[in-house]
């Protein structure tokens, strides 16, 4: 089973490719870590360096999952002809791999992003259908309530609603309430601010 190893770990190098870092040292000469929430993802990029800028990383980290889902899995079949790479427990491996690569990046002793666009990337290329209803769910939160991290919660809690839901395996209902503690969990430091009502709503950005 090289061909899953060396899959994993190749989602794995994607996730960690921290972009938000990137941008930060690229554009303003900035350790995006050191501004705003410190957080190495596209709402810091875009307190902290620009709109335009924010943007771009967002599509980016979305990128990193989708590809790390549909590409892979379509060159270790061109090169292994492996019919296993077909299977639902390999492909959520790599979406696993590939968020985690972003969230604990190799590249910055293991502290990076909270892993929301990259997960939307991943939902995009396994699960369309539930992430356009998550994505419905995150757009309410924030008309109602106006604050990113909370809605970003949301909508990670109602992934294995929707999969219970929609009778989905018992490994992406596994996978899918994976993500809702991994969500959950990336936001302590939001869900802190929100107790205490010093959370910043949506943000303000500055012209890049």
């Amino acid at each position: 089973m090289v061909y899953v190893i060396l899959s994993v770990l190749l989602a794995y190098l994607l996730g960690s490719i921290p972009t938000a870092y990137i941008f930060g040292k690229v554009l303003k000469g900035i350790d995006i870590r050191e501004y705003g929430s410190g957080n190495v993802g596209a709402t810091n990029v875009f307190r902290s360096v620009g709109k335009i800028p924010g943007i771009i990383v967002l599509v980016l980290d979305l990128v990193k999952g989708l590809v790390a889902v549909t590409l892979i899995p379509y060159l270790v079949r061109m090169v292994y002809q492996e019919p296993a790479a077909y299977g639902s427990v390999y492909l959520i491996s790599l979406g696993a791999a590939v968020i985690a690569g972003h969230i604990w990046t190799c590249f910055l002793r293991f502290r990076g992003g909270k892993g929301v666009a990259t997960t939307a990337g991943v939902m995009i290329g396994l699960y369309p259908v539930a992430f356009g209803i998550a994505l419905v769910v995150w757009v309410i939160f924030i008309l109602i309530w106006k604050y990113v991290s909370l809605a970003s919660i949301a909508a990670a809690v109602s992934l294995p609603i929707i999969a219970l839901i929609r009778g989905e395996d018992m490994a992406t209902i596994v996978f899918f309430s994976i993500l809702a503690i991994l969500g959950t969990y990336s936001h302590r430091s939001n869900i802190k601010r929100l107790i205490q009502g010093t959370e910043s709503k949506i943000v303000k950005v500055k012209n890049s």
